[in-house]
């Protein structure tokens, strides 16, 4: 991919997208939300790149979003008829919402690796991510209450699901801090590692063993996972079985088998 505000990089069938602006505390931008968009799409679309991971360059995760952004939203909107401005403010926090939920469109799973601070529009990406790991020096905050608004990017209706009702309502009105351990304890994160260094190696390891998984199965997983996730058990059970009447007879389970009498890894297609 050819960005200007992040790094993206894909070996081993791992793809590492890192928000790239770290002199900038690596704060969002209007561009970083459109090349996230961007490097879903093309994380989907290339059949090498198995399994993503979301990161940050330096010493923080991100700062959230870039207060120029905020601050140029004005002008941004600016119509003679306010029916219409009100209108383009919408499609504006519609087109970023959408920026996020590509991460939960992408076929492939994506990790976040989380260091230092991840504040505000940082709580909403890593929200959309399948699984979250973190140092012992990130932190986290829904600082969106501390600034007069209500964060409107998939924290609130995202993040109930994964710490429950009541702590999101608590981190949600608050907008206190919540530190690496306490992150694992109310299973925001996976898990917390002591160091950053620790974290990618952790996370690599992780990813490595997806990769190496059929990627079919993978992605139908991924699938399912989010579909139950929005569903009744009935739908979701009746939706597995349309998917694996079209899905399960596949070389993938084939390769298996085959790697299993013969005691030797599988080697999955693309």
């Amino acid at each position: 991919m050819d960005c200007t505000t992040l790094e993206v990089t894909l070996a081993d069938g791992i793809a590492t997208i890192a928000l790239n602006r770290p002199d900038k505390a690596n704060a969002i931008t209007l561009p970083m939300w459109h090349e996230i968009r961007q490097a879903m799409e093309w994380l989907d679309a290339t059949p090498a790149a198995r399994v993503g991971i979301i990161t940050g360059k330096g010493k923080h995760f991100t700062a959230g979003i870039d207060l120029a952004l905020l601050a140029g939203i004005g002008e941004r909107i600016r119509d003679r008829c306010e029916g219409r401005s009100r209108e383009k403010l919408r499609r504006l926090v519609l087109d970023l919402q959408d920026s996020l939920t590509a991460i939960e469109r992408c076929r492939k799973p994506v990790l976040a690796a989380i260091q230092g601070p991840c504040i505000g529009g940082g709580v909403d990406l890593v929200a959309a991510c399948d699984m979250r790991y973190c140092a012992a020096d990130a932190y986290f905050t829904v600082k969106e209450i501390d600034v007069g608004m209500t964060a409107d990017l998939g924290t609130l209706q995202r993040l109930p699901r994964l710490v429950g009702e009541g702590m999101a309502r608590e981190l949600a009105y608050t907008g206190r801090k919540v530190d690496g351990a306490e992150a694992q304890q109310i299973r925001l994160v996976n898990r917390c590692y002591e160091t950053p260094a620790a974290l990618q190696q952790g996370v690599q390891e992780i990813a490595r063993s997806i990769a190496g998984k059929s990627p079919l199965s993978v992605r139908g997983c991924k699938e399912m996972l989010n579909y139950a996730r929005d569903h009744t058990v009935a739908d979701g059970l009746n939706y597995v079985a349309t998917w694996n009447a079209a899905m399960l007879l596949s070389a993938d389970l084939a390769e298996s088998g085959r790697a299993g009498m013969e005691r030797r890894a599988p080697a999955f297609e693309d």
